[in-house]
């Protein structure tokens, strides 16, 4: 298993995953709502959505309360297990223990697939298959979301890296390394991002509209339609 996909799967899983959020600064707060928010406008009553990567299922309910049915995936089977919790009183939400490149679900069958808080680079697999897996289930007509980090946020996103690495949650920054939207920590674990440039040449190799917008000046959202 890729080193950081495992960093993922068993150091930052779980409460210690819930703990990254519970630190964050307001400004982080902001981003991470303004995320939601713009997800939450693509969704339709009766969609059914699938969340790659929904890790402790911190976005579940809210997708939840918008969509038909929700089924949210991960690698950790401990985030899942706490998930499990986080959505206990939502009928209308599942949780499947699941690698985001190799989907288990039908051709064509999510109205909505997302991908958000820069789970394209932080699963540390390869970015093609993923999109090329999110474009499989997703019906003609649907939409995929994966989102990144705008250059803009670079210093308040490594503000909230340097806290986690201070609480403990992820090795200790290796400034020297640190930089260009790349963090490093000490202890091998780095966090990169995807680009507007980069996001187009992913996806150009497929038969799909795609739209690249700027959303809070924080995520860079790559917007999909097969």
């Amino acid at each position: 298993m890729n080193s950081d996909k495992k960093y993922y799967d068993e150091k930052l899983s779980a409460n210690k995953l819930k703990s990254c959020y519970e630190i964050a600064p307001p400004r982080i707060l902001q981003y991470l709502e303004a995320e939601v928010n713009h997800v939450l406008q693509k969704i339709n009553p009766g969609d059914s959505v699938l969340e790659l990567g929904c890790g402790y299922g911190r976005i579940l309910p809210q997708l939840a309360q918008k969509a038909d049915i929700v089924v949210g995936i991960d690698t950790s089977l401990q985030s899942l297990a706490l998930a499990k919790e986080t959505i206990q009183d939502f009928q209308n939400c599942y949780l499947v223990g699941m690698d985001a490149i190799q989907l288990a679900f039908a051709n064509q069958i999510f109205d909505v697939v997302v991908c958000i808080q820069n789970g394209i680079s932080a699963f540390h697999v390869d970015k093609a298959d993923l999109i090329r897996e999110s474009i499989r289930v997703t019906k003609p007509g649907g939409i995929v979301l994966f989102s990144s980090y705008s250059g803009k946020f670079w210093p308040h996103r490594l503000h909230w890296f340097q806290l986690q690495s201070d609480a403990g949650l992820i090795g200790e920054i290796d400034s020297e390394k640190t930089r260009d939207g790349v963090i490093v920590c000490k202890d091998g674990f780095t966090a990169t991002t995807v680009s507007k440039k980069q996001f187009k040449t992913l996806t150009q190799r497929f038969n799909v509209k795609t739209n690249i917008v700027e959303v809070d000046e924080s995520s860079l959202f790559c917007e999909i339609h097969p």
